[in-house]
């Protein structure tokens, strides 16, 4: 099976980056004009100017795509969602514009404590429902792979319900899901007294069966005032690397809580949110393999300051962007968007913001050998946007600039613009 899309615009590969994550300050990006590439049974051949084109190597394509003007890039990759759950909260969303504060609405039975109690209540199946339509509008917008967290159920029959169906996403959707435990999100409240039992539970039980099943790659705790503190932390992140997962924080998202240390302490693959991290957590990540996953749509619908994306950069860290999907702090689908927020309020250039979105964000979700760039010999996951240039695609927020988009060689996606839309699962 061969893909041959050629006349591109503008190719942008980030292969010159090699196998490790970009860091430092980026203005510019390497770039092919008037570009070529070509893969072989879903994996990247060749790519480069069409002086070196060959027409010889559209004999026998699967497919063969004239481009004229559009970019080519990797598909997008959102390192950081809520994917599965049940149930919407657009009525707190109205209470807090009104002034109530989310304590308040917590102690009213809302908060996080309500999408548990829907997600604990909805099937397997109607789950798997609301997952498909998701990766739907994700993959339309040119996301190609996505990590998905559970953490909506806070008990054992949920959170195994929940990472069951990240599961059947993956093996059905096009979109590659990168499954997570984050039994430790919030304290239930059926533990609400003895908040020690929850953490044993999560350590005695929960861990070891989610483990024993092969549900997920990663385990993430929420080590936050009100969450988990950093001793709890440490004792669920060290059973969890014992058992095999791969490590994750919600870290220094509401105060300085020294979380970035921390998860370079542990050897995390990620430390995620860091509105408030410190100096020191900001060089300590700078030093280590940890990449920093920024949220900017999060600090923007919460109306409070951003992550110090630019200083993280500057100071040498390997940054990441991703959504934080959720249907309480941010019911944001739009990966692209958290490029605009990031340049305008984190003050990354377009360059790095895409990075950020791809290959980096491969890093931080252990997918950087098969996603994040179109170097050779790696699954040609790529969209063709419908603009001249990357720094189209934070500028131009809001609109649809998805021509297609592929996954392994094959065309899972066709804005509607030119054809009918395609999705391999069927749906349109």
């Amino acid at each position: 099976m061969r893909l041959v899309l050629k006349d591109i615009g503008r190719l942008v590969t980030l292969a010159e980056f090699g196998e490790g994550p970009a860091r430092g300050p980026l203005a510019e990006l390497a770039a092919v004009d008037h570009a070529f590439l070509i893969a072989e049974d879903g994996r990247v051949a060749f790519a480069g100017p069409m002086s070196r084109y060959r027409r010889e190597w559209e004999r026998g394509a699967a497919t063969v795509l004239s481009l004229g003007d559009m970019l080519v890039t990797p598909g997008l990759v959102d390192a950081h969602t809520h994917l599965v759950f049940a149930g919407w909260r657009a009525d707190e969303f109205a209470l807090r514009l009104r002034g109530v504060g989310y304590r308040q609405i917590l102690a009213a039975g809302g908060g996080i404590h309500r999408t548990v109690a829907a997600t604990r209540a909805a099937g397997e199946e109607e789950l798997f429902t609301l997952g498909l339509a998701r990766l739907d509008q994700m993959l339309r917008r040119g996301v190609t792979t996505v990590e998905s967290k559970s953490g909506y159920g806070l008990d054992l029959e949920t959170e195994l319900k929940q990472l069951r169906v990240n599961r059947r996403l993956d093996r059905e959707h096009p979109v590659d899901v990168v499954s997570t435990y984050l039994g430790a999100h919030v304290v239930p409240a059926e533990h609400r007294e003895d908040p020690e039992a929850y953490v044993r539970f999560m350590l005695d039980t929960v861990q070891p069966a989610v483990r024993r099943e092969g549900l997920a790659e990663f385990c993430d705790v929420f080590c936050e005032e009100g969450a988990f503190d950093r001793e709890q932390t440490r004792r669920l992140l060290r059973k969890a690397a014992a058992l095999g997962f791969g490590l994750k924080l919600h870290a220094d998202e509401l105060h300085a809580g020294r979380g970035a240390e921390l998860a370079v302490e542990l050897g995390a693959t990620s430390a995620d949110h860091l509105l408030c991290v410190s100096e020191t957590g900001m060089k300590v990540l700078a030093a280590s393999s940890t990449v920093a996953v920024l949220l900017p749509g999060t600090a923007f619908f919460l109306g409070a300051d951003s992550a110090p994306g630019r200083r993280l950069i500057d100071e040498g860290a390997a940054v990441a962007l991703a959504t934080d999907f959720n249907p309480g702090s941010c019911p944001l689908l739009d990966l692209r968007m958290t490029m605009t927020m990031a340049c305008l309020k984190m003050r990354l250039t377009p360059a790095e913001a895409l990075v950020a979105c791809t290959l980096n964000a491969a890093h931080a979700v252990g997918r950087a050998d098969r996603a994040g760039s179109l170097r050779e010999g790696k699954p040609a996951d790529l969209v063709v946007w419908d603009c001249p240039d990357w720094t189209h695609l934070p500028y131009r927020m809001g609109e649809d600039l998805v021509h297609a988009v592929f996954k392994a060689g094959r065309m899972v996606y066709r804005s509607d613009r030119v054809g009918p839309q395609s999705c391999a699962s069927g749906r349109t």
